[in-house]
């Protein structure tokens, strides 16, 4: 692998990650494009890594916090706060997974149990990963793309719902309403489902993020928090991943090459914070089924012709 092609994959990596079309899929397709057919499955998983570093990055304060909520939890430290209602929660535009320390202590076990699924289904799907042929990774398109309308059209009607619940004398302009608020922050059974279909995402074709975020959205978790919850669990799945692959470490440098790897990494980590940066500003305003515009076409060419 020549170092161009090492930045192409880190590119398509870095970008595809992120946002709503599958990486592992469109890494697929490059490396058939490229005629690369004997890479070790652990680049992709070290391209990976270079993306988890650009999600630390960017969400920094929010997993610090967490952090010091988990070491403040261990502790035993008391815990005291006014209950919050729904609405005031919309006004004052908190954020829903740290905002507060009850918050902060249910987003960690969220990740935690959702992290266990995900586990779980990853296990199995990285046997069958390397043997899958092209059309199942473009029928993966097809699922991604269903995902992101059906998750729309669900939360559509259910932030309808919550504006015509609302309080006669309530400022609807005012609550920044983005799909369905779970003033509760993220319960069990609904990291167990985030869990589940961010497992289905580690199959080719079918977006992670798309997968987990449209999870989350159907669960009834707010817009922003689901984006945000998507990428922050994203992080022990990425490193289970790099554990089961991490085996295969001296393969990759010895066939790939020190540095292609390197280069490779860089333009994921580069291009990753960039696409991740432009997707929380997308999802704030709603607009992921978009995607599907891309998704449909790409998936039923791949079906036809590869």
């Amino acid at each position: 692998m020549s170092i161009f092609e090492a930045i192409i994959l880190g590119l398509i990596q870095g970008i595809a990650e992120f946002l709503p079309i599958s990486s592992s899929g469109h890494l697929a397709l490059a490396q058939k494009l490229f005629g690369l057919n004997d890479i070790p499955l652990l680049f992709d998983v070290m391209l990976h890594l270079a993306t988890l570093a650009a999600v630390v990055l960017y969400f920094r304060k929010k997993i610090i916090r967490l952090f010091a909520i988990f070491f403040r939890w261990i502790l035993r430290k008391p815990v005291e706060e006014k209950k919050q209602t729904e609405f005031s929660v919309l006004i004052q535009d908190i954020d829903l997974l740290t905002g507060t320390e009850i918050l902060g202590r249910k987003t960690i076990l969220a990740v935690i149990f959702a992290s266990l699924v995900t586990g779980i289904i990853g296990i199995f799907t990285s046997k069958i990963i390397p043997d899958m042929p092209l059309k199942v990774t473009c029928a993966g398109f097809l699922v991604t793309a269903s995902l992101l309308i059906f998750s729309s059209i669900w939360e559509k009607k259910h932030e309808k719902t919550i504006i015509d619940r609302q309080p006669a004398n309530q400022d609807s302009k005012n609550t920044n309403i983005s799909g369905l608020l779970n003033e509760n922050g993220i319960s069990i059974p609904q990291s167990l489902f985030i869990g589940f279909m961010q497992g289905i995402g580690t199959l080719p074709g079918i977006s992670r993020s798309g997968s987990t975020i449209a999870g989350a959205q159907f669960t009834g978790v707010n817009r922003s928090a689901a984006g945000e919850f998507s990428f922050i669990v994203s992080i022990p799945a990425i490193l289970g991943a790099f554990l089961l692959e991490a085996k295969d470490l001296g393969q990759v440098s010895s066939e790939i090459g020190i540095l292609p790897l390197i280069f490779g990494c860089l333009s994921a980590f580069a291009w990753g914070f960039l696409s991740l940066s432009f997707l929380m500003r997308l999802i704030r305003r709603g607009k992921l089924e978009f995607f599907a515009c891309y998704l449909i076409p790409l998936g039923i060419a791949g079906l036809i012709w590869l």
